[in-house]
């Protein structure tokens, strides 16, 4: 791997990225990406987009780092009771040299451009995030709505602008109460949050090229099934 040094800098290293060039190019990723969650979805997602180049990183979340999201999250031990968001801006800079805008709020009525995902873990954030901030708002280019449990990953790819999208992505909502339940020790596990990550970051890859993005993706780990619609 070669390193490329700045002018007037003798020991700031910047990533090369001439292993995925003819994949995607840093380039091509110069679009607002907005992740909503910097949880079990949204912190390796943060890091994946960043690693591949997406320079243009906004994250959103109120809650602060604590122990049970040490297995299943990208923060370190000495990130507990620090907010997800600057805990996680920290690892993005440390990692890629990249700097991320780091938001410490929960998503309402906030008006977004370019990408938006949302990781967040429930059906109510969801269907509040869809009917405040994305429906219809010709601004948001596309919307990615990542689910995650147990041992499955779910993934819908919404262009709001456009009405099919968005009638069949409605009917993938439902109310909290019709979720299934997963017992508290099976809801999440680290090789099941990178594995939505990638697919994340593989929509987005697609995206930025102009390749077909399935409206639905799921990922069974369990029975290593991959179904898209």
């Amino acid at each position: 791997m070669s390193l490329e040094t700045p002018p007037g800098s003798s020991n700031m290293i910047i990533p090369d990225y001439w292993r995925q060039l003819d994949l995607v190019t840093p380039d091509e990723l110069k679009l607002p990406i907005t992740l909503v969650g910097a949880g079990g979805i949204g912190s390796p997602t943060a890091l994946a987009l960043a690693k591949m180049g997406c320079s243009h990183l906004t994250v959103y979340d109120p809650d602060l780092v604590e122990p049970h999201n040490l297995p299943n999250q990208f923060y370190r031990l000495e990130d507990s009771a620090r907010p997800k968001v600057d805990a996680l801006r920290e690892l993005i800079r440390a990692f890629t040299g990249l700097e991320i805008v780091s938001i410490q709020e929960a998503v309402s009525q906030q008006r977004f451009s370019g990408i938006v995902i949302s990781g967040v873990d429930s059906m109510s954030a969801r269907q509040a995030i869809w009917q405040g901030t994305i429906r219809y708002h010709s601004n948001v280019e596309l919307y990615i709505d990542a689910r995650m449990g147990a041992e499955v990953c779910r993934i819908y790819s919404v262009r709001p602008s456009d009405p099919e999208d968005v009638r069949a992505y409605e009917l993938t909502l439902y109310d909290d109460d019709q979720a299934t339940d997963d017992a508290c020790t099976a809801q999440a596990i680290i090789y099941n949050v990178l594995s939505i990550a990638g697919l994340i970051a593989n929509q987005v890859k697609k995206y930025a090229k102009g390749e077909h993005l399935d409206r639905e993706v799921i990922l069974d780990l369990k029975t290593l099934t991959l179904l898209v619609n």
